[in-house]
């Protein structure tokens, strides 16, 4: 194997401050590019799609869990699938296994799920070997089919205006491998990380950065997500302003 040369120092660290200019460039890109997708047109969901759930039968519209947004990842989990019923898809399952605790998601008015074709006795089943605790629903109807996820995983989010549903962006293939961070999952929803250096349109719900983190088991002592009249001026935090985290 042919590797990179050997450097003092002073060398290495020159070497990283010129990539980081690059770094920085493509971060700019990235939050310009949710920037766009808060932009997306939306599609409105006509038709009452029905879901199994731990709970119970349950309406796309009663997984949001009264919340504001919903994202649903199709993981393949279904007779036919390599190794069912004692496993799911190997990337899903990756891909399970990189999801964030979903309490940030909620304290950002937005609720995960995974759906599967899977009954739910097996479903539970799988999360409990798996020491996965995301929500995992059966779909029951075409669900699958129509929002591009029949043959292939997929993830989908959607907005509600009070009971009416809209799709607001859809992303498969290589574009699922980021999934799993918090981050990742704001940017492709329609109101994004909801702070106030991010480029929303006007009245669209925004915070202070950083004011709204918490331990996953301490945000309801906290107000769960800024509402459109908390919005101030979407502009970045100044330079060097920081957390106990560090810097943006």
């Amino acid at each position: 194997m042919r590797t990179p040369p050997i450097v003092p120092p002073a060398e290495w660290e020159a070497a990283r401050q010129a990539l980081l200019v690059r770094e920085k460039e493509l971060t700019r890109a990235r939050d310009a590019l949710a920037a766009e997708r808060r932009r997306m047109p939306r599609l409105a969901v006509e038709r009452d799609y029905s879901f199994d759930t731990a709970h119970g039968p349950r309406t796309l519209l009663d997984l949001f869990e009264g919340r504001r947004q919903l994202i649903v990842y199709r993981a393949f989990f279904e007779p036919g699938v390599s190794g069912w019923p004692d496993r799911a898809c190997q990337g899903c399952s990756l891909v399970a296994d990189q999801v964030a605790h979903v309490a940030h998601l909620n304290a950002r008015d937005t609720t995960l799920v995974f759906a599967s074709r899977a009954p739910q006795p097996d479903i539970g089943r799988l999360k409990a070997r798996m020491g996965w605790t995301m929500p995992w629903h059966t779909t029951t109807d075409g669900f699958d089919a129509d929002f591009g996820v029949a043959e292939w995983h997929g993830t989908n989010a959607f907005i509600r205006e009070g009971d009416r549903v809209f799709r607001t962006y859809f992303v498969n293939n290589r574009g699922d491998e980021p999934m799993g961070g918090t981050w990742s999952y704001l940017d492709l929803t329609a109101l994004g990380r909801q702070e106030q250096w991010e480029d929303s349109p006007e009245g669209y719900p925004q915070g202070p950065p950083y004011e709204w983190w918490n331990r996953h088991d301490e945000y309801e002592a906290r107000p769960a997500a800024p509402s459109a009249a908390d919005t101030g001026p979407a502009t970045e935090p100044p330079a060097g302003s920081a957390t106990c985290c560090g810097t943006r």
